[in-house]
């Protein structure tokens, strides 16, 4: 059976669910992130297309520079346009969508299993251990678990 988790933006309009967990979850300390959140990071969560489905409401979206450089989508509630996930253009064929975390119902189901551009880390954030961390990107091949590497792989094809 497969798994559902809910979640929406916070006027309530934009419901949608996810029914897997997400393949990889990362904290992103990047000062884009800093000032699209207006906040320390952004929690974002890879999941498949295939297992999102919208239930209520509308987007919208919009083009926003990224850290790569390369243009990303960003897809927003119509009426109160928080941010629900991004397309990047490094993604191969638009099949894995970057879930904002925090858009989730119950964001604690799914931690960041890593912290990256932690160059552009506020100075006041403080990061424990048990988590790896990356002054950049990290590379997927050597932290993705081995269903997460199928999974992407599998979605990019």
């Amino acid at each position: 059976m497969k798994k559902k988790y809910y979640g929406g933006c916070s006027c309530g309009e934009f419901r949608y669910r996810i029914l897997d967990d997400p393949i990889f979850t990362h904290a992103c300390h990047c000062t884009l992130c800093q000032k699209y959140t207006s906040s320390a990071f952004i929690l974002h969560s890879a999941i498949e297309t295939l297992n999102f489905s919208i239930k209520t409401g509308t987007l919208i979206n919009s083009k926003g520079p990224s850290g790569s450089g390369s243009l990303h989508k960003v897809f927003r509630c119509s009426k109160c346009l928080d941010q629900i996930y991004s397309q990047f253009n490094f993604i191969k064929n638009n099949k894995i969508l970057i879930l904002k975390t925090t858009t989730l119902d119950d964001p604690n189901l799914f931690p960041p299993q890593a912290h990256i551009f932690i160059e552009n880390k506020l100075n006041w954030v403080k990061l424990n251990d048990d988590i790896p961390k990356f002054k950049k990107m990290y590379n997927r091949e050597e932290i993705y678990s081995l269903e997460s590497l199928q999974r992407r792989r599998l979605a990019e094809a």
